[in-house]
C-alpha cells in the first residue's frame, strides 16, 4: 500500500484527486500510477486503469492473473470492472468509497456470482492515513473555492 499512496500523494502537484493504485506480481513491483484525470483531460484516467494498462505492457499480456493490485480508494464502477477483465486475482484497497466504490459499499462487482472471474478482496488496509489524504484534499478545495468568491 506505501507504493500507492506514494502515488496518490504525487496527484496534489496536479491538483487531482489524490488516488493512488499499484500492481504487483508476489513481490515485485510490476506498474504504479495516480489519478490522471485533471492532468491528461481524460474522464478514464483513474489510477487503477493507468496502473493496469502499464502492468499488462510490462509483463505483455492483459491476462495479470497472479497480480494483485492495491489502491489507496475502493474502486469505481469503471475500475472494479477493468479488474475482473483484466483477471486480477486480488484486490487490497484502503478507504471505502460509500458514494461510488464498487468493490462492496455501492455495489460488488468484484465478486458478481454472474461473472466469470471473481477477486479475493481485502478492504481497510491503511484506512486512516488513505482517508486523511483524501479528506484534506477535499477540504482544501472547497476552502478554496469558498475564499475566491469572497
Amino acid at each position: 500500500m506505501d507504493a500507492a499512496l506514494a502515488e496518490a500523494r504525487r496527484c496534489l502537484e496536479w491538483e487531482d484527486v489524490p488516488v493512488g493504485a499499484a500492481v504487483f506480481l508476489g513481490d515485485e513491483l510490476l506498474a504504479s500510477a495516480g489519478n490522471e484525470r485533471e492532468r491528461r483531460r481524460d474522464p478514464t484516467a483513474h489510477a487503477e486503469i493507468l496502473a493496469l494498462r502499464a502492468a499488462a505492457d510490462r509483463v505483455e499480456t492483459w491476462r495479470l492473473e497472479e497480480c494483485a493490485m492495491y489502491v489507496t480508494l475502493e474502486p469505481c464502477a469503471m475500475c472494479a470492472g477493468a479488474l475482473v477483465l483484466a483477471r486480477v486475482r486480488r484486490l487490497v484497497y484502503g478507504a471505502a468509497d460509500p458514494k461510488a466504490g464498487f468493490a462492496g459499499s455501492v455495489g460488488d462487482i468484484t465478486r458478481h456470482a454472474s461473472l466469470n472471474h471473481r477477486l479475493e478482496v481485502v478492504g481497510g488496509v491503511h484506512e486512516r492515513e488513505c482517508s486523511d489524504l483524501l479528506q484534506a484534499f477535499f477540504r482544501d478545495r472547497r476552502a478554496g473555492r469558498s475564499s475566491d468568491q469572497e
